[in-house]
């Protein structure tokens, strides 16, 4: 008996088909069997579900002898599944890699509930990925529970692909689809309100196709009235159940608003169906309504409904004309706001700082700005912040100002100096004798700013002439070895002046270096970064003390949409890494918020199998909790060689990597470590001890003296000193006495 049935029906899909079959046969979980419904599709499904069954004992075609549509195509599947767990598929969608093995691990650690309800990701027909916009609903629990317990799982998308379901309890309740449309509806409500025990998966299995055309629910017909006749099942199911007479009014507003949702869709009803269609759901609506609740829309007449919407969209549209009108007025006001202040002195004693696109006390910016409460203690260093939100996670005794606020404008207009490691606003107007320093983050590897011209996927959503503009404000750029500096000269050709300073936020990595193993930030997890960053990174994620760290901090892709692709499978990773290791993963920040972490990320994290610190502020702290680092692109390998720890580069796609982004040097010539070109390869590194041996450390020794060159642990006391007070300083001390030769690209490219 196989752990899953998947059942897939097949119609007019036959440019989408191979593609979902491939995604569930090749899953690195094999106890399935594929019941592939060919219903009556006069395209060439039938031939190439014969092709799949004749080459995979897995796969079982049934030809059905007449159309019958989705639901009953899924019925007929049915009687053929002998699995534990039944997954209805639609041919035109996928699995994602592993999410077979995912689905079963959380069965088994959930005692097999009655339904397990997993994420999903739309995947557009051009390009795009978004991810379930109510994701956390299924990170919210991690027991079993019922709808009662936890209704807000019944805000999800009520579609019944998204959800495997125990075979028995299925044949035990007799569920099946009716004909017709919207034919989820009546399945999807009585199995989650049946369910005793239902579990979540956080992680995204299926990638849900938008298809530009072709789509049934997308197609303008008369067949979106069986929506009605869906709703009538439904609640006749709970009218047969008087334990759930409760759900009346909750499913009441839902079919009021899916009925309207669908009549405000452009492509589903024809236009001269729609008054019909208001009218019979204000019938059923009216029909069907609970004591005391009321009619709202649907409680007058379609004109009525229609003069309500086209207000409403008049009344948005002149909303939006007024928020353009109020904004072309705010920029007439800063300007002329700017102006005036322009005709008081500046404030030589006013600092104002931002990081990360104004998201809180982070990176080289809050490396200087401790520095300077400590040295200039008459600096004041105010903080600018995106949003309240923001400023609530700043520290006690830490002044900020909201962005665009009046106090904003007041002080921008004032400052003597500002600090950032990204551009500050458009609209900041540059006063003469004002200071800005730019921190960068960190080290460059891939193309940025002017270089970025010759690379039009990298350059997409970028606007490199107002970079420009706004890199024309920089008085200072900090550089932490030569290769910076030829770099950002290069790439913002601005008039800006080159500050050998060394990267502040690298002072506490420096200084974690210089105690050797065992001391202040070692791998035990030891004190340094507790004093600038907060410490504790073990102790908060219960990491034994005794296991070694094995950081993994991937790039983004120019050449996915999205930027994420899964190099890695971290479940295999984890387990090869063997007793004694501990696996921290860290996405790169523009992949935070997106589908990444949802494909499977966040569900490794909650088992234990990672530990995900994409969302930890401050990375100095997580590397200082690390052993070894293996990354593959990414500027923290320049950071992370100041601790004099191993670094691994995995490098599967660098030729892909070079010819999307750009790179200014052979990172797989010149690397801080071994470099692994396949999964095989770095998993022999880990299991053979090379990635810690002497050549290991030869490696190292030699990036660092070129990338760590003006890192010596003072680089924020000298930005203090010598660019906040004009105060004399000696300069860093450069590891090597000439710029190196070499693999570097910046005189070929």
């Amino acid at each position: 008996m196989p752990r899953f049935s998947l059942i897939v029906p097949c119609f007019k899909v036959q440019g989408f088909l191979r593609e979902c079959l491939d995604s569930v046969l090749e899953q690195s979980f094999h106890d399935i069997e594929v019941i592939a419904v060919d219903d009556r599709s006069p395209d060439g499904c039938g031939a190439i579900l014969d092709e799949y069954a004749a080459r995979d004992p897995r796969v079982r075609a049934l030809h059905l002898p007449e159309n019958v549509g989705l639901g009953r195509a899924r019925n007929a599947g049915l009687p053929y599944a002998t699995g534990d767990f039944v997954f209805f598929l639609d041919s035109d969608d996928t699995l994602v890699p592993g999410a077979l093995h995912a689905i079963a691990d959380r069965l088994a650690e959930s005692g097999d509930p009655d339904v397990l309800v997993f994420d999903y990701a739309r995947t557009y027909w051009w390009g795009g990925t978004r991810r379930n916009a109510l994701a956390e609903v299924l990170g919210a629990r991690s027991d079993t529970f019922t709808v009662a317990e936890h209704p807000e799982i019944l805000d999800l998308l009520m579609v019944v692909w998204n959800k495997v379901y125990r075979r028995d309890f299925v044949e035990e309740h007799g569920f099946r689809f009716p004909p017709g449309y919207y034919e989820d509806t009546p399945w999807t409500f009585p199995v989650m309100l049946s369910a005793a025990r239902i579990a979540t998966l956080d992680r995204i299995c299926l990638n849900y196709r938008q298809r530009r055309q072709g789509n049934i629910l997308s197609t303008t017909s008369r067949k979106h009235f069986d929506v009605h006749d869906q709703y009538l099942r439904v609640f006749a199911f709970v009218d047969s159940r008087p334990e759930l007479a409760d759900w009346r009014p909750y499913l009441h507003r839902k079919m009021g608003e899916h009925c309207l949702d669908i009549l405000a869709k452009p492509d589903r009803l024809p236009p001269a169906a729609r008054a019909e269609f208001f009218r019979r759901t204000a019938e059923l609506y009216r029909a069907l309504r609970p004591e005391g609740a009321g009619l709202g829309v649907l409680g007058g007449s379609y004109t009525g409904y229609r003069l309500r919407q086209q207000a409403g969209r008049a009344g948005r549209e002149a909303g939006r004309q007024a928020l353009r009108v109020r904004r072309a007025a705010g920029v007439r006001t800063r300007r002329a706001l700017s102006g005036l202040r322009a005709l008081r002195p500046l404030d030589e004693n006013l600092v104002l700082y931002s990081a990360s696109s104004h998201r809180g006390l982070l990176g080289d910016p809050a490396a200087v700005y401790r520095a300077a409460r400590e040295i200039a203690p008459d600096l004041r260093g105010v903080w600018v912040v995106k949003d309240e939100e923001v400023a609530a996670e700043l520290p006690a005794g830490v002044e900020h100002v909201l962005l665009d606020s009046p106090e904003y404008l007041r002080l921008t207009a004032r400052a003597k100096f500002f600090v950032n490691d990204v551009n500050w606003p458009g609209a900041l107007v540059k006063r003469p004798g004002s200071v800005h320093v730019h921190t960068h983050r960190g080290t460059p590897l891939k193309y940025l700013g002017a270089d970025l011209l010759g690379k039009p996927g990298a350059r997409l959503g970028f606007d490199v002439p107002q970079m420009l503009r706004r890199a024309d404000r920089w008085d200072h750029s900090l550089v932490a070895n030569r290769h910076s500096e030829l770099v950002w000269e290069r790439a913002y050709p601005c008039h800006f002046t080159s500050a050998r300073t060394g990267s502040p936020r690298n002072d506490v990595l420096v200084d974690a270096a210089r105690t050797g193993p065992g001391g202040a930030g070692a791998g035990a997890g030891g004190s340094a970064g507790a004093g600038v960053v907060g410490g504790g990174f073990r102790e908060r994620f219960g990491i034994p003390a005794d296991h070694t760290v094995v950081l993994y901090a991937p790039t983004r892709r120019d050449y996915v949409r999205g930027g994420h692709t899964d190099r890695i499978d971290l479940t295999g990773f984890a387990a090869d890494l063997g007793p004694g290791h501990t696996l921290v993963v860290r996405l790169h920040p523009a992949l935070a918020t997106g589908p990444a972490r949802g494909l499977g990320l966040a569900e490794l994290h909650r088992r234990g199998v990672v530990v995900d610190a994409t969302g930890e502020p401050h990375v100095e702290e997580v590397m200082l909790a690390s052993d070894v680092l293996v990354t593959d692109y990414s500027s923290i390998m320049f950071d992370y060689a100041n601790l004099d720890r191993p670094i691994v580069v995995h490098a599967d796609d660098w030729p892909a990597f070079t010819a999307s982004r750009g790179a200014y040097l052979d990172i797989t010539a010149e690397a801080p470590g071994h470099v692994s070109r396949s999964y095989r390869e770095l998993v022999w590194l880990f299991t053979s001890g090379g990635w810690r041996d002497e050549e290991s450390a030869r490696l190292r020794a030699d990036f660092r003296s070129r990338f760590c060159e003006f890192d010596d642990g003072r680089a924020a006391e000298r930005v203090v000193r010598t660019l906040l007070l004009g105060e004399p300083m000696p300069p860093a001390a450069a590891r090597v006495p000439e710029p190196a030769s070499g693999h570097d690209l910046l005189a070929s490219t």
